[in-house]
């Protein structure tokens, strides 16, 4: 009887954030042309780009090799965009686990999001250590009482505004004294106004009082633009750790 021959198979996960899939294949594109082993399945969700690296072989090391070049050459081209090589770790926990790592307290202050964001982070496991305070300051009041937004920041640039994504990171850092503060305002539809530009959404990061905002255009319906606000938001906020990131 002829013997069967054993067969090998071996994969690893390599997640990224901050990167559309088209930029990830630019950057590993004469890796995706190559022939054979190993193969690239890409699965693409709100912030992120997630790439399963598959190999196979006669021999467990025939199918481990080319699959362990692959994400050597991801992490070398890509850099700080991949967060992790963990199927199981989400973004959101490498974010916590940073803050933990540099002893560092975050509050939240949302407007369009309406807690999606406190969400995300207090769906992690021992984030009381780091996390203080969520506010939702959906109307122009609660931005003023609650958080210290100018009136007349509100009145000159509106509640969707660069100014007022400043106002809301630094407020919500000086209010609860959190080493960070992550800020969201943005017009998520359907449209009230004539002059709503549905989709723009400005996040602010506050660590340790340098304040970065960001400005977005966001499309699909009220849903898919908050849920983009969320990942980009926590992308940005990880990334402003970084900047700040201390051995």
């Amino acid at each position: 009887m002829e013997k069967e021959t054993q067969s090998y198979s071996y994969s690893k996960t390599v997640k990224i954030c901050g990167m559309q899939e088209k930029e990830v294949k630019e950057k590993i594109h004469d890796l995706l042309e190559g022939k054979g082993q190993p193969v690239f399945r890409f699965t693409v969700c709100p912030g992120e780009v997630i790439v399963r690296i598959e190999g196979q072989g006669s021999t467990e090391e025939e199918a481990k090799g080319p699959v362990k070049s692959a994400v050597r050459d991801l992490k070398i081209r890509l850099g700080s965009s991949i967060y992790s090589t963990s199927s199981s770790v989400t973004l959101e926990e490498t974010i916590v686990q940073l803050l933990k790592e540099q002893g560092m307290t975050i509050t939240m202050v949302e407007s369009c999001t309406g807690g999606m964001l406190s969400a995300r982070l207090t769906d992690v496991a021992g984030v009381s250590e780091v996390f203080k305070q969520g506010y939702v300051t959906y109307s122009n009041k609660a931005k003023r009482k609650l958080i210290g937004v100018k009136k007349m920041t509100l009145k000159k640039y509106t509640a969707v505004s660069e100014q007022t994504a400043f106002e809301m990171a630094r407020g919500g850092a000086v209010l609860t004294g959190a080493d960070v503060c992550l800020s969201v305002t943005g017009y998520a539809g359907p449209a009230t106004e004539e002059d709503q530009q549905i989709g723009l959404v400005y996040i602010g990061c506050n660590v340790k009082g340098k304040i970065v905002v960001e400005e977005f255009h966001f499309e699909g319906d009220r849903r898919a633009i908050r849920e983009l606000a969320t990942a980009h938001a926590l992308i940005l906020l990880r990334r402003c750790i970084l900047e700040n990131y201390k051995i």
